[in-house]
């Protein structure tokens, strides 16, 4: 075997390069082809698919959470809240309303852009949606233990519960992601291509 030329493989079919075990380079594109084969039009389909799995752990979540919290107002002790706990209260709802029309968006942009070769621009926007979906239901789970907190001991003590429910989305959901990412020298997410090549036919 001559050195600098890699085996053929059975008929015409060169093998395919071993995937790499290393850190990915900042070219996204070239480590997805590289390491897992993947045309553009692939990647599109695997990004779409993992944003429609988790939108759908955080949907069930905020669906619940909002039906709960249209029920309150027919308690019989709604009528006994401070106005800073009903201001609290329709503030968290609107939050939790907001956040469950947010992160549906992408299934009725899929519906509207269906057979439009808009996959590109779906995958994109839903980044988008699932991102403003997840500050939103922060700041809704935040409302909510605030105003727990507040009704079941005292004011301080609600601002004092909300104040951790911020301090601990901020550093589960971003810092040590981002410290991760440090970590292990990984690069900025690269932007998906306008034009990818053979487009799916059902986008």
């Amino acid at each position: 075997m001559s050195i600098g030329h890699a085996p053929a493989g059975d008929g015409n079919r060169p093998l395919r390069p071993r995937p790499e075990a290393t850190s990915p380079p900042h070219a996204d594109s070239e480590w997805n082809y590289r390491v897992r084969h993947e045309t553009p039009t692939q990647r599109l389909d695997r990004n779409w698919s993992h944003i429609l799995q988790e939108l759908r752990v955080v949907q069930t979540g905020m669906q619940i959470l909002t039906g709960f919290l249209l029920t309150l107002p027919f308690q019989q002790r709604f009528s006994d809240l401070q106005a800073f706990e009903k201001d609290l209260y329709l503030i968290t709802l609107a939050m939790s309303t907001a956040a469950t029309i947010v992160l549906v968006s992408p299934v009725a942009m899929h519906r509207l852009l269906f057979r439009r070769h808009a996959l590109p621009v779906l995958v994109e926007q839903g980044q988008r949606f699932a991102v403003t979906g997840l500050l939103l239901l922060g700041g809704a789970l935040t409302g909510v233990l605030t105003l727990t907190f507040d009704v079941v001991v005292n004011r301080t003590t609600g601002l004092i519960a909300g104040g951790c429910a911020v301090l601990l989305a901020i550093t589960v959901w971003c810092c040590y992601p981002l410290f991760l990412a440090r970590q292990l020298r990984l690069g900025r997410p690269e932007k998906q291509p306008d034009q990818p090549q053979h487009q799916s036919t059902q986008h």
